[in-house]
């Protein structure tokens, strides 16, 4: 290999000014660090390669609950103490749940940091499941249920994604179900804990104002002794069946207002057409000048709002449109507009203005959305446990590269008619 070519390869890769350094322990646990020295503070964050998508039928919600009673104990850091400990440092911490992994994450200086390393190996292989706190806090999470049954666009939202993913856990909330919830074991969650938190089945991605090499100390130190926990398996997740053609719902709310939900299923994370749906979602929703805005917000007055999202998964990703109806317009006047533009989007040349200024959108929206080191940490531990985390390094790239005809075959290909689940949220006693 000549100099030129070795060089070449000792360039790491960067997101947003940071240098990533990628590590493997010998208990399977993979680590990325960071290094960006903009700022004095240090976001950590321990990713879980499990989600609803992993649980069977019986167990629906735990991975949500586990989290909740991630923060109430273990064999070093007793109930209460992962949050006063934060906050007596000056920090911050949190969780989060999706259909395809759990997150925990820490912001603090970076002349403290290394204590959420203690508390996330501690809490990996010691979490106390006291079943005291464990019933309290189903209490906690049956309301947190409860309340999102109280919004309209969240009830219309699961109705279609119930529609769309018969045979897949995909269709389950991540929340769950109150009566799967309220006779849930401490046994069950216990078992569901040790079969997914352990070294092999997580990432740690550190980012920030570090040191490389003691930051790898420090992991090593808190995870290294670890057991590697059982072989990953994946759990009977289901099957991702085409539609049959299109499909309707429609829930009703106590209210005035009509709102719309469009949904297809479409592919997966990190594949070109997951990248080529990305501009889509620009050229549709993505300012005044976006076709759904211009037309049916800004030109006809068909809708106070609309918007559109992206959701590639491990399995099988997910192409949301929705819309609130005007006062006074017929819903199916609504569809047809937004019908007409996906069919324009599917079968016309897009204008190589066009493509450019959505391009440039997407490239201000990662820009705007890597600004933080917890904002790194966390594009970086998604991709990570999802696909491959050199994606969050890539996408501004990947997204340059799509073409218009990426573009119309993407459109063409996944946003039909004959593929989607239409759901409305009408006023008591109306249909569409």
């Amino acid at each position: 290999m000549s100099a030129r070519r070795s060089k070449q390869a000792a360039v790491k890769p960067t997101k947003a000014g940071a240098v990533i350094h990628e590590h493997r322990l010998k208990n399977g646990l993979r680590v990325l660090i960071a290094e960006r020295h903009d700022d004095p503070v240090v976001a950590s964050m321990v990713f879980y390669g499990v989600g609803s998508r992993h649980e069977a039928e019986g167990e629906a919600g735990v991975s949500h609950f586990l989290e909740h009673m991630m923060f109430k104990g273990s064999a070093r850091f007793g109930k209460g103490e992962v949050d006063r400990i934060t906050t007596v440092l000056g920090g911050s911490n949190n969780a989060f749940t999706t259909p395809d992994h759990t997150a925990y994450w820490f912001e603090l200086a970076s002349d403290r940091w290394e204590v959420a390393l203690d508390i996330e190996a501690d809490r990996m292989q010691g979490l106390t499941l006291d079943p005291h706190e464990f019933a309290s806090e189903k209490k906690v999470v049956l309301e947190e249920l409860s309340m999102g049954q109280d919004e309209p666009w969240r009830r219309l939202t699961q109705a279609v994604t119930e529609a769309m993913f018969k045979r897949h856990s995909y269709r389950r909330p991540v929340i769950g179900y109150e009566d799967v919830l309220r006779g849930m074991s401490v046994e069950t969650m216990r078992a569901y804990y040790e079969r997914h938190y352990h070294p092999g089945n997580a990432v740690l991605v550190i980012c920030g104002d570090v040191n490389p090499r003691r930051a790898l100390k420090a992991a090593r130190e808190r995870f290294g002794s670890i057991p590697a926990g059982p072989k990953p398996s994946e759990s009977a997740a289901g099957l991702i069946a085409e539609p049959a053609g299109e499909q309707r719902v429609t829930t009703h709310w106590d209210d005035s207002s009509r709102r719309l939900v469009m949904v297809w299923p479409t592919t997966v994370v990190g594949s070109d057409e997951d990248y080529a749906l990305d501009v889509v979602t620009a050229l549709l929703t993505h300012g005044r000048l976006s076709r759904l805005q211009a037309r049916l917000v800004h030109d006809e007055k068909l809708a106070i709002s609309v918007s559109a999202a992206n959701d590639a998964r491990v399995d099988s990703g997910v192409f949301w449109v929705y819309a609130e109806c005007a006062d006074g317009v017929d819903p199916r006047t609504l569809e047809r507009a937004i019908d007409d533009e996906l069919a324009r989007l599917a079968c016309e040349r897009l204008p190589q203005s066009e493509l450019r200024r959505a391009k440039r959108i997407l490239e201000a929206s990662d820009a705007h959305e890597s600004e933080t080191v917890s904002d790194i940490a966390e594009e970086l531990g998604e991709f990570a446990v999802d696909a491959h985390w050199r994606l969050a390094v890539e996408g501004v790239e990947r997204n340059e590269a799509v073409t218009a005809v990426a573009v119309k075959e993407a459109t063409a290909r996944f946003l039909t008619p004959s593929r989607r689940v239409i759901g409305w949220s009408l006023p008591e006693g109306e249909r569409v």
